[in-house]
């Protein structure tokens, strides 16, 4: 192609500018069209009508069963969410056996129940039983990734996940300092003055060390789950560091802050409206108007942080979750998103929660449809070399052992 920005390298043809052309400048010359791959949109057909059935169905054989439905009513609810979940024209499916789940929640329950019982008896055996508990939540945890993705297909592919236990407790390390500040206090807990004024100290520590390591904790969870999804040879990494996750939770903040602000000065306008109320009407309808307002203020914290962070650490995790031959893609958006949490919450009041199912589908399919996946090179071929250098495309058979499924 002709270059008609320089004919000769002693004298340029000079033309007038038009700003509708790339410079002619090799500096300014535009970059070249980056490759997207190979774009799976995923969409979520579901229906709230459909699901309304399934979720009726399954409450009362939970209510009639005392709950023992209750890993047969989880299959039934996973069946329908991923078989409506489409990525790239084929849906997910999910193979999970109720007969090994129902040993899983067995297994949950009873240490729940010994927790409450233990808690009973005295204090000391409640704390036993919770360090005994947050003991084995990291292994219980694992098992509920291994089965999740054992059980889930893509055209005929099963997912893996390949963290190993070691890495479970790492990443659930933070969850151990609050308890261990826990311990620290009982031990110091005694007549001396000086022990009591330093396990003060210490239960300062507890009551803050949460807030501050929430968002480390986050990060290393979210890093666990998302460096070990596996699906044929493609494994995932989260590339980002514990530093956008602060940054997250800190904006998180600010905007609960300014909630908090703009709510407390509607509610001190209330509340002294409700105090001229009283001059007239009596003490109760200044405690309705209290109570309105504290409600009021509540369901805006909630209606604007959450789906706030729901939005920014969606787009944060998914957007970093990348390998050699897949990248994810997710554009949620904030203000769809509290529209949507906003009906929602209205409806469900409104129908005395007969309005959930609806709003259960309408949430997944905002934020799946959000989410779109770009493959490097074309997915047919990826799913047919799979195929054909798998013996086994059965998912990880660990995964059934004890058919546990947290819900993480």
């Amino acid at each position: 192609m002709l270059d008609c920005g320089r004919l000769n390298s002693n004298k340029a043809l000079r033309m007038p500018h038009d700003p509708h052309l790339p410079s002619s400048d090799p500096a300014g010359l535009p970059d070249p069209p980056k490759t997207r791959g190979h774009t799976l949109p995923i969409s979520f057909t579901g229906s709230g009508s459909e699901y309304f059935r399934i979720w009726v169905v399954n409450l009362l054989l939970i209510l009639v069963t005392a709950g023992l439905y209750y890993p047969w009513a989880k299959v039934r609810r996973l069946r329908y969410f991923y078989g409506n979940t489409v990525v790239g024209a084929h849906p997910l499916d999910f193979h999970g056996d109720p007969k090994r789940m129902l040993r899983g929640f067995l297994l949950i329950a009873l240490l729940l129940l010994i927790y409450s019982v233990a808690g009973k008896v005295s204090p000391t055996a409640g704390l036993v039983a919770f360090v005994i508990l947050v003991v084995v939540w990291p292994a219980l945890f694992r098992a509920s990734q291994q089965f999740r993705l054992a059980n889930t297909s893509w055209r005929g592919l099963r997912l893996r996940f390949t963290g190993d236990l070691p890495g479970a407790y790492r990443a659930m390390l933070p969850l151990f300092v609050p308890g261990l500040l826990l311990l620290i206090v009982v031990m110091l807990n005694g007549d001396d003055p000086a022990d009591r004024e330093r396990a003060g100290v210490w239960v300062l520590l507890a009551t803050f060390a949460p807030l501050l390591l929430f968002p480390l904790m986050w990060w290393l969870l979210k890093k666990y789950q998302h460096d070990h999804y596996a699906i044929g040879q493609v494994q995932t990494e989260l590339r980002t560091g514990a530093g956008s996750f602060y940054l997250v939770f800190l904006k998180t903040a600010g905007v609960s802050l300014l909630v908090g602000l703009c709510g407390g000065g509607i509610v001190l306008a209330l509340l002294a409206g409700g105090s001229v109320m009283a001059l007239g009407a009596g003490k109760g309808a200044a405690v309705v108007v209290a109570v309105a307002a504290s409600i009021a203020l509540y369901a805006a914290m909630v209606l604007v942080i959450r789906p706030y962070a729901t939005s920014r650490l969606q787009n944060l995790v998914w957007n970093r979750t990348k390998s050699t031959d897949v990248r994810f893609e997710s554009a949620l958006r904030f203000w769809p998103l509290f529209g949507l949490t906003l009906k929602n919450w209205l409806l469900v009041l409104l129908t005395l929660g007969l309005y959930w199912p609806f709003a259960a589908i309408a949430t997944a399919r905002l934020r799946l449809q959000a989410m779109t996946v770009v493959t490097r090179g074309d997915p047919d071929e990826l799913v047919s070399q799979t195929l054909a250098s798998s013996n086994d495309a059965t998912g990880d058979a660990a995964g059934d052992l004890f058919g546990i499924d947290i819900g993480l």
